[in-house]
Protein backbone atom coordinates (compact mmCIF):
# COMPACT_ATOMS: atom_id res chain seq x y z
CA UNK A 1 0.00 0.00 0.00
CA UNK A 2 1.44 3.36 -1.04
CA UNK A 3 1.73 6.21 1.44
CA UNK A 4 1.96 8.78 -1.34
CA UNK A 5 -0.69 11.43 -1.45
CA UNK A 6 -2.51 12.44 -4.58
CA UNK A 7 -0.85 15.56 -5.94
CA UNK A 8 -3.05 17.94 -7.89
CA UNK A 9 -1.55 18.97 -11.23
CA UNK A 10 -1.93 22.70 -11.88
CA UNK A 11 -3.89 23.94 -14.87
CA UNK A 12 -0.89 25.86 -16.18
CA UNK A 13 2.85 25.19 -16.29
CA UNK A 14 5.68 27.62 -17.09
CA UNK A 15 7.64 27.30 -20.32
CA UNK A 16 10.64 25.01 -20.13
CA UNK A 17 9.38 22.61 -17.46
CA UNK A 18 10.61 19.06 -17.00
CA UNK A 19 8.53 16.14 -18.24
CA UNK A 20 7.02 15.81 -14.77
CA UNK A 21 6.26 19.54 -14.77
CA UNK A 22 7.93 20.13 -11.42
CA UNK A 23 11.10 21.92 -12.45
CA UNK A 24 12.62 24.34 -14.95
CA UNK A 25 15.16 22.74 -17.30
CA UNK A 26 18.35 24.41 -18.50
CA UNK A 27 20.53 22.57 -20.99
CA UNK A 28 20.14 19.33 -22.86
CA UNK A 29 23.12 17.28 -21.70
CA UNK A 30 22.92 13.53 -21.13
CA UNK A 31 23.30 13.69 -17.33
CA UNK A 32 20.44 15.10 -15.27
CA UNK A 33 21.29 17.24 -12.25
CA UNK A 34 18.33 18.31 -10.11
CA UNK A 35 18.50 21.09 -7.52
CA UNK A 36 15.70 21.72 -5.02
CA UNK A 37 15.96 25.38 -4.06
CA UNK A 38 14.02 27.96 -2.07
CA UNK A 39 14.57 31.60 -2.95
CA UNK A 40 14.39 32.59 0.76
CA UNK A 41 16.94 29.96 1.86
CA UNK A 42 20.34 31.49 2.76
CA UNK A 43 22.03 28.11 2.17
CA UNK A 44 20.55 28.09 -1.35
CA UNK A 45 21.98 31.56 -1.93
CA UNK A 46 25.42 30.29 -0.86
CA UNK A 47 24.93 27.22 -3.08
CA UNK A 48 24.16 29.51 -6.04
CA UNK A 49 27.18 31.72 -5.32
CA UNK A 50 29.66 28.85 -4.93
CA UNK A 51 28.24 26.07 -7.10
CA UNK A 52 26.24 28.04 -9.67
CA UNK A 53 29.33 28.72 -11.85
CA UNK A 54 30.15 24.98 -11.91
CA UNK A 55 26.59 24.11 -12.95
CA UNK A 56 26.54 26.92 -15.55
CA UNK A 57 29.74 25.55 -17.11
CA UNK A 58 28.39 21.98 -17.18
CA UNK A 59 25.24 23.25 -18.92
CA UNK A 60 27.25 25.40 -21.36
CA UNK A 61 29.54 22.47 -22.17
CA UNK A 62 26.51 20.29 -22.99
CA UNK A 63 27.26 17.81 -20.21
CA UNK A 64 24.12 18.18 -18.10
CA UNK A 65 20.47 19.05 -18.13
CA UNK A 66 19.95 21.10 -14.96
CA UNK A 67 16.47 20.94 -13.43
CA UNK A 68 15.72 23.60 -10.80
CA UNK A 69 12.80 22.79 -8.51
CA UNK A 70 11.87 26.13 -6.83
CA UNK A 71 9.91 25.09 -3.74
CA UNK A 72 7.95 27.06 -1.16
CA UNK A 73 9.34 25.35 1.95
CA UNK A 74 10.15 28.56 3.83
CA UNK A 75 6.81 30.34 3.49
CA UNK A 76 6.46 30.01 7.27
CA UNK A 77 9.55 32.26 7.65
CA UNK A 78 7.93 35.12 5.74
CA UNK A 79 4.90 37.22 6.56
CA UNK A 80 3.78 37.10 2.90
CA UNK A 81 4.60 33.54 1.72
CA UNK A 82 7.63 34.97 -0.05
CA UNK A 83 9.12 31.59 -1.03
CA UNK A 84 6.02 30.68 -3.03
CA UNK A 85 5.65 34.18 -4.50
CA UNK A 86 9.29 34.17 -5.66
CA UNK A 87 8.91 30.67 -7.12
CA UNK A 88 5.77 31.78 -8.96
CA UNK A 89 7.66 34.80 -10.31
CA UNK A 90 10.46 32.49 -11.49
CA UNK A 91 7.86 30.59 -13.53
CA UNK A 92 6.83 33.89 -15.12
CA UNK A 93 10.50 34.56 -15.90
CA UNK A 94 10.76 31.14 -17.55
CA UNK A 95 7.82 32.08 -19.78
CA UNK A 96 9.82 35.16 -20.79
CA UNK A 97 12.96 33.12 -21.54
CA UNK A 98 15.01 34.52 -18.65
CA UNK A 99 14.66 31.98 -15.83
CA UNK A 100 18.39 31.56 -15.17
CA UNK A 101 19.16 35.28 -14.99
CA UNK A 102 16.07 35.91 -12.87
CA UNK A 103 16.87 33.11 -10.41
CA UNK A 104 20.36 34.58 -9.97
CA UNK A 105 18.82 38.03 -9.41
CA UNK A 106 16.44 36.62 -6.79
CA UNK A 107 19.35 35.14 -4.85
CA UNK A 108 21.44 38.32 -5.24
CA UNK A 109 18.52 40.35 -3.79
CA UNK A 110 17.48 37.76 -1.19
CA UNK A 111 15.55 39.32 1.69
CA UNK A 112 16.09 38.22 5.30
CA UNK A 113 13.97 35.47 6.81
CA UNK A 114 11.16 36.59 9.10
CA UNK A 115 10.03 39.62 7.12
CA UNK A 116 7.74 40.21 4.18
CA UNK A 117 10.29 39.47 1.47
CA UNK A 118 10.31 41.44 -1.75
CA UNK A 119 7.05 43.05 -2.86
CA UNK A 120 5.45 42.25 -6.21
CA UNK A 121 6.76 45.59 -7.51
CA UNK A 122 10.30 44.64 -6.43
CA UNK A 123 9.97 41.19 -8.02
CA UNK A 124 8.84 42.87 -11.24
CA UNK A 125 11.70 45.40 -11.14
CA UNK A 126 14.20 42.54 -10.82
CA UNK A 127 12.64 41.01 -13.93
CA UNK A 128 12.88 44.24 -15.88
CA UNK A 129 16.57 44.43 -14.93
CA UNK A 130 17.20 41.05 -16.60
CA UNK A 131 15.24 41.91 -19.75
CA UNK A 132 11.69 40.79 -18.98
CA UNK A 133 8.72 42.77 -20.27
CA UNK A 134 5.22 43.84 -19.25
CA UNK A 135 3.81 40.33 -19.77
CA UNK A 136 6.16 39.17 -17.02
CA UNK A 137 4.93 41.94 -14.74
CA UNK A 138 1.30 41.00 -15.32
CA UNK A 139 2.11 37.33 -14.65
CA UNK A 140 3.85 38.17 -11.35
CA UNK A 141 1.08 40.52 -10.19
CA UNK A 142 -1.57 37.86 -10.94
CA UNK A 143 0.37 35.13 -9.06
CA UNK A 144 -0.15 32.89 -12.09
CA UNK A 145 2.20 30.15 -10.93
CA UNK A 146 1.29 29.84 -7.24
CA UNK A 147 -0.61 26.58 -8.02
CA UNK A 148 2.47 25.33 -9.91
CA UNK A 149 4.68 26.20 -6.92
CA UNK A 150 2.36 24.17 -4.66
CA UNK A 151 2.72 21.27 -7.11
CA UNK A 152 6.53 21.53 -7.17
CA UNK A 153 6.60 21.65 -3.38
CA UNK A 154 4.21 18.71 -2.96
CA UNK A 155 6.21 16.58 -5.40
CA UNK A 156 9.44 17.45 -3.54
CA UNK A 157 7.91 16.34 -0.24
CA UNK A 158 6.57 13.18 -1.90
CA UNK A 159 10.12 12.43 -3.10
CA UNK A 160 11.43 12.76 0.44
CA UNK A 161 13.11 16.14 0.05
CA UNK A 162 13.05 17.80 3.47
CA UNK A 163 15.40 20.77 3.04
CA UNK A 164 17.13 22.99 0.56
CA UNK A 165 19.40 22.91 -1.27
CA UNK A 166 19.01 19.23 -2.12
CA UNK A 167 20.78 17.85 -5.19
CA UNK A 168 20.36 14.67 -7.22
CA UNK A 169 22.57 13.48 -10.09
CA UNK A 170 20.88 10.85 -12.24
CA UNK A 171 18.36 10.36 -9.42
CA UNK A 172 21.00 9.75 -6.74
CA UNK A 173 21.28 12.21 -3.81
CA UNK A 174 24.61 14.08 -3.84
CA UNK A 175 25.99 16.68 -1.39
CA UNK A 176 25.15 20.21 -2.53
CA UNK A 177 28.80 20.93 -3.30
CA UNK A 178 30.44 21.73 -6.63
CA UNK A 179 33.18 19.10 -6.32
CA UNK A 180 30.75 16.34 -5.34
CA UNK A 181 28.39 17.26 -8.18
CA UNK A 182 31.24 17.41 -10.71
CA UNK A 183 32.55 14.01 -9.57
CA UNK A 184 29.05 12.49 -9.83
CA UNK A 185 28.54 13.95 -13.32
CA UNK A 186 31.93 12.62 -14.45
CA UNK A 187 31.12 9.17 -13.04
CA UNK A 188 27.71 9.18 -14.76
CA UNK A 189 29.35 10.25 -18.04
CA UNK A 190 32.07 7.58 -17.95
CA UNK A 191 31.74 4.82 -20.53
CA UNK A 192 30.08 1.75 -18.99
Amino acid sequence: MSTRTRIERPARFPAGVSDAGDGIVSGTGPVTVEAYIDFLCPFCRAFEQHTGPVLDKLVADGLIALVDHPVGFLDRLSTTNYSSRASSASGCASDGGHYDAYAKALFASQPPEGGPGLSEDELIMLGRAVGLDDAFGRCVAAHVYLPWTAYVTARAIDRGVTGTPTVFVQGVPIPADGRAILAAVQAASAPG
